[in-house]
């Protein structure tokens, strides 16, 4: 493999020289995370191969405001990798025969106020974004007071009367909303509260000791701030806490690095899925806007090998977790800014997926 200087821009332009013919990837994986620490990447990053952590590093402040540095065991939001979670949630309960995937939503929301949605969309729709259901936090979340969604019913007004942008199962269109319907189900058919039933079947099972979700007013020990620059539009980042609501089943849980990796060996070896059905999870469905779709993961087949997991970026959030299912590398990227897509947790993500996985296939 030809490898060559990785250009990194934060805010100034940096070379990091680290692609050394003859070394290892995990002596190079090294030198790249020492030298990111003279970037302006903020955030944590830890890479296991075979499931044994090999690096776990913390970079820039959790608080601009006081100085306070990240933590290997700083708490991020995860933003959209919280769908990855929702998903398992759903299909223990397909596993214990509760929840039929083809089955429509009347079937365990009979009360839904959606009669359209009720009657024509399917559990596997809403697991691929292929049900119709728009991107509700994308709408009109973000005029809204945050402070009122405390129960996972509180976000259905954002979008229960919503028309459906598409025929059910004829479209990919990326749902939020299709999401927090699925909570919904696991509240239903458990009969427990959406958050309590993480907490027991999965959190607790993977041992993810730091993994909640959060009040927007809450108080809470040795948590990253989110600083946002609207995505690289502007040249200052300020805090986005104007764009945070508690977690929803589609997004926004807190989270440590090690917990997503935890999370990950959990559902690879067993603990969370059985075999069967966490293949049935990883089998690609759909194609989404660049990578393919399995069950509340993405399933990228455009490199040299597989790269399974789930992203999240928010206003102030940036996160990866990657599974490069041929050389058996997990790399957990937490970031409590965001970026271009370009630089950032962005840069980091793409540096990884070039050494590990190869070049990028022609799409």
């Amino acid at each position: 493999m030809n490898y060559r200087t990785v250009i990194c821009n934060v805010s100034t332009i940096l070379f990091f020289n680290v692609y050394i013919f003859g070394q290892s990837a995990d002596t190079k994986i090294k030198t790249f995370l020492d030298d990111l620490k003279s970037t302006e990447f903020s955030g944590a990053v830890l890479v296991a191969n075979k499931d044994r952590i090999t690096e776990h590093r913390s970079f820039g402040l959790a608080s601009k405001e006081h100085g306070i540095g990240n933590k290997l065991d700083t708490k991020f939001n995860i933003a959209s990798i919280t769908k990855m979670i929702t998903a398992v949630g759903i299909l223990q309960l397909y596993e214990s025969g509760e929840v039929e995937l083809n089955e429509p939503v009347g079937k365990y929301l009979p009360d839904y106020p959606n009669k359209v949605l009720r009657d024509s969309v399917t559990i596997h729709q809403l697991l691929t974004h292929t049900s119709g259901n728009n991107n509700f936090y994308v709408e009109n979340f973000l005029v809204t007071d945050k402070s009122k969604y405390r129960t996972i019913s509180d976000f259905v007004s954002l979008f229960a009367n919503a028309p459906l942008l598409s025929r059910p199962g004829t479209k990919y269109d990326y749902s939020a909303s299709g999401y927090v319907i699925l909570g919904l189900i696991i509240e239903k058919v458990s009969g427990k509260n959406y958050y309590d039933y993480l907490k027991s079947n999965i959190f607790a099972r993977a041992e993810m000791k730091n993994t909640t979700e959060l009040e927007i007013d809450s108080i809470v020990k040795n948590k990253a701030s989110g600083y946002t620059t609207l995505f690289g539009e502007i040249d200052y980042a300020k805090k986005n806490d104007y764009y945070l609501s508690k977690a929803s089943p589609a997004g926004f849980h807190y989270s440590t690095v090690e917990d997503l990796f935890k999370f990950s060996r959990a559902l690879r070896n067993g603990t969370l899925l059985q075999k069967e059905t966490a293949e049935l999870m990883f089998t690609p469905k759909v194609k989404g806007y660049s990578t393919n779709i399995g069950y509340g993961i993405d399933v990228d087949m455009r490199y040299n090998q597989i790269i399974q997991g789930h992203s999240g970026g928010w206003y102030g959030v940036r996160g990866e977790l990657m599974d490069f299912m041929k050389d058996h590398y997990t790399v957990v990227i937490l970031s409590n800014m965001d970026d271009n897509g370009k630089t950032g947790a962005s840069m980091v993500a793409d540096f990884f997926k070039m050494l590990i996985a190869g070049k990028q296939k022609e799409k």
